[in-house]
């Protein structure tokens, strides 16, 4: 006579496995749920910064005196009056008045031209500091800024354009 009770699952054991299987597949859905978040967002940033880098390379390909290459300032000076005392560094300490003009223009404040392209949801701007760092080397900035969920992201590159004398 064989013991049939053994053989036999009861509702508590079974209820019991349910709740860890459960348990195991919510888990397993929200680290799904977190790595499509985190990819959606790495797709943006290579994006931005492809973008970047494709404007900086097209840049840097034209003649020193391109018209894409215009000075940012019409002097080539601190348009953000925050070198009074003409050192080169922000009277604010913060950074450099280069770092000031290479950023102009993204705050819309003051003279000087912003360079800008929108591509989809992302826009492209350039700045160009003239005799920076050195004499007939132009330094070109490119920002990409873009929204991802409602938060700003930003994306930049720095390339130097020297004038082959």
């Amino acid at each position: 006579m064989s013991s049939h009770k053994n053989e036999v699952f009861t509702i508590l054991e079974v209820l019991i496995a349910l709740a860890i299987l459960a348990f195991v597949l919510l888990a397993i859905a929200t680290m799904q749920g977190r790595s499509i978040k985190g990819n959606s967002q790495a797709i943006g940033i290579t994006e931005g910064i492809t973008l970047a880098q494709d404007k900086a390379e097209e840049l840097s390909r034209l003649a020193y005196d391109d018209a894409l290459l215009t000075v940012t300032t019409d002097d080539g000076g601190d348009v953000t009056n925050q070198d009074a005392d003409q050192n080169g560094i922000d009277d604010d300490d913060e950074g450099t008045v280069v770092d000031d003009i290479l950023n102009f223009g993204l705050d819309k404040t003051g003279g000087g031209a912003d360079n800008t392209e929108n591509v989809g949801i992302y826009t492209i701007h350039w700045n160009v500091a003239v005799n920076q760092p050195l004499n007939n080397v132009k330094t070109i900035r490119v920002i990409v800024l873009w929204s991802d969920r409602g938060a700003a992201k930003r994306a930049s590159v720095d390339c130097m354009k020297m004038d082959v004398i």
